[in-house]
């Protein structure tokens, strides 16, 4: 059988999200996903744990939706604090509590500013992504020496939004059970990934890789276009919930699949991004055909 496995809606960018069981979705994606992020108020950079540095300490916060979350209206949302506090995205105090325990002045936001951008480091690790797109985006240094790029937001997205390339993240459990193959001894857990939507799909290895251009068709009615692989980056090797620091997990993907893009080069990839063509309700353990 061919099902969704899991769901996933990450409230707030770069932070732990939240597991569903159904969720509705449109041509923004799944309603409430990245309905707000931090910006960085000296820089005006949009926080990613793309640059552990600065703000892999995100991954240590979680947040999740008190009510379904509507369509164009910024959604109530619980943050848990890693010391266990939990605050709301409407306390008059949510940007000082944020900024005191992540030890930068950020804002919480529900509304992209004009421009905006996140930076990502490129760790050593051959094989991530073309060094002209490296070397062509790069804006500094980290004391590594590892370089840091800057990317606009949401570039395949229809509307401005937090996501950092399309609106819906596609993952098989083919891709996990290959890759933990590979490498036995990794941490391949899906939620390093941060999927919107797992997959159980027909097929070993890599599946996704050849499902561009082709449709999701889900049994709820909602569709979705798959448009390109997704590229990886360091933010899957971090530590997140119980999960430890694992940089094998990037390093097997780096090695073992680097896919062709068509325009943008050869990247590390592993699931799909897809853009959604027909709204509907996606529901955990519904079945889908690939059209």
């Amino acid at each position: 059988m061919v099902a969704v496995t899991a769901l996933y809606r990450y409230p707030v960018k770069s932070m732990l999200g939240e597991s569903l069981q159904r969720c509705r979705v449109d041509e923004r994606g799944i309603v409430g996903d990245r309905a707000y992020a931090l910006v960085d108020v000296e820089t005006g950079t949009v926080a990613s744990a793309k640059v552990p540095r600065l703000w892999g300490g995100l991954l240590g916060f979680s947040a999740h939706c008190v009510d379904e979350p509507e369509r164009d209206v910024a959604p109530s949302v619980e943050i848990t604090f890693p010391d266990g506090s939990v605050h709301h995205s409407g306390d008059a105090d949510i940007d000082a509590a944020l900024s005191a325990a992540i030890g930068r002045d950020v804002r919480l936001i529900a509304t992209p500013p004009e421009g905006a951008g996140f930076e990502e480091v490129w760790p050593d690790i051959d094989g991530l992504a073309p060094e002209a797109v490296i070397a062509g985006t790069r804006v500094r240094d980290e004391d590594t020496g590892e370089r840091v790029s800057r990317f606009d937001l949401a570039a395949m997205a229809p509307h401005p939004a937090f996501f950092d390339l399309a609106v819906l993240h596609l993952l098989t459990t083919a891709t996990l059970q290959r890759l933990r193959e590979l490498a036995p001894s990794a941490t391949f857990d899906e939620r390093r990934y941060r999927p919107n939507v797992v997959l159980d799909a027909e097929g070993d290895g890599f599946v996704e890789n050849g499902w561009s251009g082709r449709t999701v068709a889900f049994t709820g009615g909602a569709t979705a276009a798959v448009s390109i692989p997704t590229m990886r980056c360091v933010m899957t090797t971090l530590a997140q919930g119980e999960l430890p620091r694992d940089a094998d997990t990037l390093r097997t993907i780096a090695k073992h699949n680097r896919v062709e893009i068509p325009g943008l080069g050869t990247w590390a990839c592993a699931g799909a991004y897809a853009d959604v063509t027909g709204a509907g309700e996606l529901r955990a353990g519904e079945e889908f055909e690939l059209r």
